[in-house]
């Protein structure tokens, strides 16, 4: 079955205290080198059938009016993956820095 990834992170300007409180932590447990840690989301939509236009264009939607909130979040990759009839997906992840074409692993950005 196939599946879209939706990474959304908190956008550059906005304060992230849970970021602020893992790094922190880290720094705690000895855990160093980090100079900022940000925390996001990441959502898995399994689909039903092939991936279409529609469901690429209902996908955007989502992630811009339910799975994000616009005014302090971004949408920062919109990623298909596509899965083995074994119901385990294959590949690993692409990096986020890939936010336009093709991406590693046979991901595709929806993004762009």
């Amino acid at each position: 079955m196939p599946k879209i990834i939706v990474d959304v992170m908190p956008k550059p300007e906005i304060l992230d205290p849970q970021g602020k409180a893992i790094g922190a932590a880290l720094a705690r447990l000895g855990i160093e080198g980090f100079r900022e840690v940000r925390q996001g989301k990441r959502f898995e939509l399994k689909v039903h059938g092939e991936i279409t236009d529609e469901v690429l264009a209902t996908v955007r939607h989502a992630a811009e009016t339910l799975l994000s909130n616009p005014v302090i979040e971004d949408v920062v990759s919109v990623k298909q993956k596509d899965c083995g009839n074994g119901g385990g997906c294959c590949g690993s992840e692409a990096s986020a820095d890939a936010l336009a074409g093709a991406a590693p692993n046979g991901q595709k950005d929806l993004l762009a």
